[in-house]
């Protein structure tokens, strides 16, 4: 079963004229990596932000998004924060509290889940990621790598079906957003865990993606292998 299926899915932001989306239709299968490229203003945000009901804009929406087969307004909001990740650009308007242990428990804590649960879960979640040197840190004192770092750590400990990501390494220095890039690339190939993503680093994203999709003035123009896109977007 597909993990997404938006069918003929189209938005309009209120008092908009025109729809910031247009009848656009894929799905998401378990495991893979998808990136969503198009130009500033095409709609990748806004799609992105539809695909988790806490985060989605307000407006006009027709067609249907299915998270696992059901709707995605009738899944519950429990359910969709332990399986839907969200990683977004800033690192720092993500974070909620003052300790790396903390921030790696607090998703957790809030599913209600017992405390062994959670001890074992950050410290697999710790060792994954490499950060048991900065495990007792003030999340204040991190760079923004390891801001962002901790951010996706945090995500991971709830161990997601899928993550979205949008434009995750923006504020982060060539080195850190290569090292972001490389531990989300070691998450879909160890773990399984399915990624969609926009990102502006190109060249280092498309080795890792199997599919690619492509937004232009709101609609989906392409979908499929990053090298054949490729070659329809050159002959265009």
């Amino acid at each position: 079963m597909s993990l997404y299926q938006v069918e003929n899915f189209s938005f309009t932001y209120p008092g908009a004229r025109t729809a910031a989306l247009r009848q656009i239709s894929f799905s998401l299968e378990p495991g893979q990596f998808v990136t969503l490229i198009g130009a500033s203003g095409s709609g990748k945000t806004t799609l992105l932000r539809q695909l988790k009901s806490a985060v989605a804009p307000w407006g006009d929406a027709e067609g249907g998004i299915l998270f696992r087969g059901q709707p995605l307004a009738q899944v519950e909001p429990r359910s969709q924060a332990a399986e839907i990740g969200l990683v977004q650009q800033s690192p720092d308007n993500q974070l909620v509290t003052d300790k790396v242990w903390h921030e790696l428990a607090f998703g957790l804590e809030n599913l209600g889940l017992d405390n062994q649960t959670i001890r074992l879960r950050v410290a697999e979640i710790a060792a994954f990621f490499g950060i048991e040197a900065w495990f007792h840190k003030d999340v204040a004192s991190l760079s923004g790598g390891q801001k962002q770092l901790l951010n996706l750590a945090a995500v991971m400990t709830l161990h997601p079906a899928v993550l979205i990501l949008d434009e995750p390494t923006a504020q982060l220095d060539p080195i850190a957003a290569q090292d972001f890039l490389h531990t989300l690339a070691k998450i879909n190939r160890e773990l399984g865990t399915a990624v969609l993503l926009t990102e502006h680093r190109l060249e280092e994203v498309l080795p890792l993606a199997d599919r690619l999709l492509v937004l232009e003035q709101g609609r989906l123009i392409s979908d499929g292998p990053p090298r054949q896109i490729a070659r329809q977007l050159q002959e265009k």
